[in-house]
């Protein structure tokens, strides 16, 4: 009786040459038919076949594993995103042996999901938590994953910052968003723009995505969307059509390096009073800043404003709007000098304490008008600085040189904020004037 004989298996140099060219995973095998090797692809056919080229035969990190790939599938995906995804859950399920050879000196990133806060934010990390967090992952490209969070960012708009936001808390009714609001990849929870409800119901379908689920998730939003619009909940649908639009296009997916995020400076008030405290050498967290800054009516009537911010947060109850009663014509430097005399006396008189920190908005000449105000007044200065516009110098006094802080410095951003919130307030009060005065009231 002859002994029937295996079938000799592909050559996987030959077998590569009718994988498709679309998204996919590939997985390398050795002869006892064991998985040592997973990898993504845009173009499967074009990456698989290049670990038999003369080159992939030479190179140190890929010598070995070509020397015992004896078999190769693939396994097909929508988008470059999906194939990403996918091969880092088969990472963590099969653990392939040269996955872990072939991994840089650091550790491998993941994509980090705080699922206890209020509104639970997203993060791209080396350094996963011990508990309290949703961990996907590890991924083997950390741009492609950053490209990846950025493009899953279009879609459920969840943020990527680490402010501490408590659901119910109205102090951040007065926080500005940052620029991932303007451009519609957050939907701003750090100014109570969304319910948590809401919120949260997007990270659930963000994790159903990263979990593989993309079909049953599909459906979900489907039918949610048509219940929506049978509500008349018309903005709600829209919204659910447009993420369906995204999801089953995926039309961003071109190459996931060019989809990296550019920096965004989002002002974190705890991180900005520690800064401003270490910056200046203060003796406690600066907890109440009070920032000025003038407006010209025409050329003719000047007008001040001052904010107040607590902890590092807009407190509107705080704002203040001056008319500059004693100066003619444009003269910043004189008008500092009044409102700045005036916020202190009343202060002063009212038995109030002072600001921890009185921002001015300009350079070194507005600051000495500032500094001059309190000595006529004589009383103990607290303690005051002025912020340059153009080159975001600040003055401190009795110091001859401006300091140049790092514009990474969380302390800069938040004196940026109370400037730029001192300079919106005096120009909002400019333009309700300049639009009295045409109207001749």
């Amino acid at each position: 009786m002859t002994t029937p004989t295996k079938p000799t298996p592909p050559d996987p140099r030959e077998k590569v040459r009718t994988f498709p060219t679309t998204p996919g995973v590939y997985l390398m095998k050795d002869g006892q038919g064991r998985v040592i090797y997973v990898g993504k692809a845009v173009n499967l056919r074009s990456r698989a076949s290049s670990y038999f080229s003369e080159a992939a035969a030479v190179e140190r990190r890929t010598a070995e594993l070509v020397t015992q790939i004896r078999d190769i599938d693939f396994l097909e995906a929508d988008s470059e995103v999906d194939a990403l995804l996918m091969e880092a859950r088969l990472i963590k399920d099969i653990q392939p042996t040269f996955n872990q050879e072939l991994k840089d000196d650091k550790t491998f990133p993941y994509l980090e999901i705080f699922i206890r806060e209020d509104f639970p934010r997203v993060e791209f990390t080396r350094t996963p938590q011990n508990r309290g967090t949703k961990l996907y992952g590890p991924f083997t490209n950390a741009k492609k994953l950053r490209g990846t969070i950025a493009v899953l960012q279009k879609i459920f708009r969840f943020r990527t910052c680490t402010l501490d936001i408590e659901d119910g808390d109205e102090r951040w009714r007065w926080f500005r968003p940052c620029l991932l609001h303007s451009i519609n990849q957050c939907t701003a929870p750090c100014n109570l723009r969304i319910s948590k409800e809401d919120y949260r119901r997007d990270i659930a379908r963000l994790r159903m995505f990263l979990d593989g689920k993309k079909a049953r998730l599909l459906t979900d939003m489907r039918k949610e969307m048509e219940q929506a619009s049978s509500s008349l909940q018309f903005e709600k649908a829209a919204r659910l059509r447009d993420q369906l639009h995204l999801l089953e296009s995926m039309n961003l997916r071109g190459d996931l390096e060019e989809h990296v995020q550019p920096e965004v400076f989002y002002i974190d008030p705890k991180k900005g009073v520690a800064g401003l405290k270490q910056i200046f050498k203060l003796e406690h967290p600066p907890r109440r800043i009070e920032g000025v800054d003038i407006a010209h009516l025409g050329g003719g009537e000047t007008v001040a404003s001052l904010v107040q911010f607590i902890d590092g947060m807009p407190f509107k109850s705080g704002y203040k709007r001056y008319k500059i009663r004693t100066v003619a014509g444009v003269d910043d430097f004189a008008a500092i000098h009044e409102v700045v005399a005036r916020r202190l006396d009343r202060l002063r008189n009212e038995g109030e304490s002072f600001p921890d920190i009185l921002l001015i908005d300009g350079g070194k000449g507005q600051l000495s008008s500032a500094m001059a105000a309190m000595r006529a007044l004589e009383i103990d200065p607290p303690f005051t600085i002025s912020l340059a516009k153009r080159e975001e110098e600040v003055y401190v006094p009795g110091e001859e040189e401006p300091r140049r802080l790092s514009r990474h410095s969380y302390g800069l951003r938040l004196l940026q904020y109370v400037r730029d919130e001192a300079h919106r307030f005096a120009q909002h009060y400019h333009h309700i004037l300049r639009s009295k005065s045409t109207l001749g009231e």
